[in-house]
């Protein structure tokens, strides 16, 4: 089994892999301290278990849970948090399992042993998903053709910045160039992955990875700065809401 762990404090990460590189056979791919970064990762790589605590930075654990439980390819997660009160919502969601801090040898330990013998128990059917998810990876479109000095330009979706709606055309911005589309912003935004761009007002939408800085606005609202460019993006008071509970404001 291949996973990942997603904790933002290294103490609790450092005891998690403790457990899991010397009480089962669970291989570790990688470690994150924000949820952003995690939907980027199981994108393009192979997951079975994601063993994620609740309280993280930029997309907080219930969130990233809630995003990759609409994906055709559905990772096992084990939450493992310091906050009972969001176990109903877990096990809605189908996690495999809801572990509290602190927790005891017993308990981690036993939830590996689950862990491994629901793998071998579903081999066969892991194995069909594993190529599906490989001719999936192969498909998946990353990049994206649009206009510029009359010319057509392959662009990576992942270097875009941000998006304005300009009339019933969209102006697509990356850190060096913009690029004009003969779309609206409602009918440009089905190019793009909802798992990292936001909508954050009816003319923009932003690629969250990019935000260096959230600016308080009036009426309680915010403006955005991005890495590398000097635009601000506005936060519309009908998403802040939404913007807070991606960025775990």
């Amino acid at each position: 089994m291949r996973a990942i762990i997603v904790e933002d404090e290294f103490p609790a990460r450092e005891e998690l892999k403790y457990f899991i590189k010397n009480f089962s056979k669970i291989e570790i791919l990688n470690e994150f301290d924000n949820g952003v970064e995690v939907l980027k990762f199981i994108q393009e790589n192979i997951v079975d278990v994601i063993f994620l605590d609740i309280n993280i930075p930029l997309l907080d654990g219930m969130l990233l849970a809630r995003t990759i439980n609409n994906f055709k390819f559905k990772p096992k997660i084990v939450f493992i948090t310091a906050y009972k009160e969001h176990a109903v919502d877990a096990f809605e969601l189908e996690a495999f399992d809801y572990i509290l801090k602190p927790y005891s040898d017993d308990r981690i330990i036993s939830m590996l042993n689950k862990l491994e013998k629901s793998r071998s128990s579903n081999i066969s059917e892991e194995n069909k998903l594993e190529e599906e998810k490989k001719i999936a990876k192969k498909s998946k479109v990353s990049s994206i053709s649009l206009w510029k000095n009359d010319k057509l330009r392959v662009v990576n979706i992942k270097d875009i910045y941000y998006c304005e709606a300009h009339e019933r055309e969209t102006i697509v911005y990356t850190k060096d160039s913009n690029y004009i589309v003969k779309e609206s912003i409602k009918e440009f935004e089905n190019h793009l992955d909802r798992s990292i761009f936001f909508k954050t007002h009816r003319s923009y939408i932003v690629n969250v990875s990019k935000i260096n800085e959230i600016i308080p606005w009036f009426n309680n609202t915010y403006k955005l700065k991005l890495d590398n460019i000097n635009s601000e993006i506005p936060v519309s008071r009908s998403k802040i809401k939404d913007f807070r509970m991606i960025m775990n404001i």
